[in-house]
């Protein structure tokens, strides 16, 4: 019984001196004193901090297309006047054809530039919210890292008070046990003297 004290006796004196150690090496405060406070995590920038964006490219400018998509030349006087009347009388329809296409592109290209725009912008709004939200978590995970840093350096100066709790009534206990052996033997003497006495 007492060897198996003094084995678990010797196992905590070796586990306790390996915790102190590494506190040593950590951190050389009192395993006994509050602990240090820790980081508090870096707070999120503000909207203004941040820095610029870069600027977007300017969007193309359709003024000249949506300005000239008729097509038509200036006025003509004489021959010219006259030769154009009659190029319009033969190929009217194709004319017309082609300014109802030319209208029908134009449209077309300002629609498509509307379309980018605004799809530039709602990919935009839709990373910005996506960034607000993962910012958001990482400051979270950000103040969870700390406040279980704090649990664990707590627990860990209580397990080294526990073990010097244990350790200390491990010795109170192996004093009394050598005590009460000492006074066993001083008992034993007296007997075998008063036997050797009557003997």
């Amino acid at each position: 019984m007492a060897d198996e004290r003094d084995d678990v006796a010797s196992e905590l004196g070796r586990v306790r001196d390996e915790a102190q150690a590494g506190a040593t090496h950590a951190a050389p405060a009192d395993l006994a004193a509050p602990p240090a406070p820790a980081m508090p995590p870096v707070p999120p920038r503000r909207l203004e901090e941040m820095p610029e964006p870069a600027a977007s490219p300017a969007a193309p400018d359709a003024t000249a297309v949506n300005s000239t998509w008729p097509a038509e030349p200036g006025p003509a006087r004489g021959l010219a006047a006259w030769l154009r009347r009659g190029l319009e009388r033969l190929l009217g329809g194709r004319f017309e054809a082609q300014r109802e296409w030319n209208a029908h592109q134009v449209r077309l290209d300002n629609e498509l530039l509307r379309y980018v725009d605004d799809r530039f912008a709602a990919t935009h709004r839709h990373y910005d919210r996506v960034l607000g939200r993962e910012g958001q978590r990482l400051d979270e995970i950000d103040a969870r890292h700390v406040l279980l840093e704090k649990e664990l350096a707590a627990h860990v100066r209580d397990l080294v008070r526990r073990i010097d709790v244990v350790l200390g009534e491990s010795v109170r206990g192996r004093a009394a046990l050598e005590f009460a052996l000492e006074d066993l033997r001083a008992r034993l003497a007296r007997l075998e003297e008063a036997l050797r006495r009557r003997a």
